[in-house]
């Protein structure tokens, strides 16, 4: 699973995009696959797609976190430890969601994945399509 979300950074770059669009299109994609699963909630395969997408999202919050925490990061310090402590709450959220599942819990990190990836675009949530 870690390698889907490392290929799709890796292919993203290939496309010569600065890495905040590349995390907002990561961003948007995990955002995407949760309201997929939303959406076909009462499907026979929901259990599996809803892991997949829970998974990916994980990995890309870790990976998000990893780089929030490197030293010589550019971003400031207080801007980098509120991400970090929205990383946790998404962590949360979703070992949440994996423990009770519930399309109402995945409102929350959709909508933080949207609204970060808004952010790195420069442009409004509305701006996404889901």
């Amino acid at each position: 699973m870690y390698n889907n979300v490392a290929k799709t950074y890796q292919d993203a770059e290939r496309s010569v995009i600065s890495g905040r669009e590349t995390e907002s299109r990561v961003l948007m994609k995990g955002a995407l696959k949760l309201k997929a699963c939303q959406d076909n909630w009462d499907a026979d395969n929901r259990d599996e797609v809803l892991e997949d997408a829970l998974v990916f999202n994980q990995q890309i919050w870790s990976i998000l976190q990893t780089e929030l925490m490197r030293e010589d990061h550019p971003m400031p310090r207080k801007l980098r430890m509120d991400l970090l402590a929205l990383a946790a709450f998404v962590d949360k959220r979703i070992f949440e969601v994996l423990a009770y599942p519930s399309p109402e819990k995945i409102d929350t990190i959709i909508n933080i994945n949207r609204n970060i990836a808004a952010g790195l675009n420069g442009s409004s949530p509305s701006k996404h399509p889901m």
